[in-house]
């Protein structure tokens, strides 16, 4: 997950950079506006294989979670065979 971040936060410096120093008369804030808004398009496409790897993770983590709540209600319940 951090390198997903991280490659994001990347992105969006490299484009605010590119948007700064181009000499287009807008307000500086309105510039990293449309950096932000930039980067979370190239992310959509340039991080895909970095989101899906953070997405399989977390629903492991999630599965794993369910597999532990499922076995202890089990053994409250009395009904574990171990």
């Amino acid at each position: 997950m951090m390198k997903y971040t991280i490659a994001r936060l990347g992105l969006f410096i490299v484009a605010a950079a590119v948007l700064l120093v181009v000499p287009i008369e807008l307000n500086p804030f309105l510039k990293l506006g449309i950096a932000l808004i930039a980067s979370a398009i190239l992310s959509f496409f340039l991080l895909r294989k970095l989101r899906d790897d953070v997405a399989n993770q977390l629903a492991d983590g999630a599965r794993q979670r369910a597999d532990r709540k499922e076995k202890l209600r089990s053994a409250l319940a009395g009904d574990d065979q171990d």
